[in-house]
């Protein structure tokens, strides 16, 4: 059977992150869209949760030294109902132990990973 982790922290900055992301999509492609990308983000963030070394996700060394690993969202797709995001473009970034996962960022995939990640 599974291990059952707890539910993903949010840091500060990955918080700010979705607010930022979230409220950008709206603006731009409208509420409906913004509704369909929080519904991705929340898939993304249970699939993590249930597995942190889950297909598609990838350790980053480079970043810092407190085991960071990535995850598209678009790897999550498959698993939201309904109409979904056309291309999602972002990307959890996380660490964790055993019993906690911590989104650090939630970063466009176009963003200088190096710059935006810190210890």
């Amino acid at each position: 059977m599974p291990r059952r982790r707890k539910a993903p922290t949010l840091a500060p900055a990955a918080s700010q992150d979705i607010r930022e992301l979230l409220q950008w999509s709206e603006e731009k492609f409208g509420q409906s869209v913004a509704v369909r990308y929080r519904a991705l983000l929340k898939q993304a963030l249970r699939d993590v949760q249930a597995d942190p070394e889950r297909p598609g996700s990838k350790e980053r060394p480079e970043l810092t030294t407190g085991g960071i690993r990535t995850y598209p969202i678009s790897f999550s797709r498959s698993r939201v109902g309904g109409p979904g995001v056309k291309n999602p473009r972002h990307v959890l970034v996380y660490r964790y132990d055993s019993d906690v996962i911590e989104i650090v960022r939630v970063l466009h995939d176009a963003r200088d990973l190096e710059r935006h990640v810190h210890d």
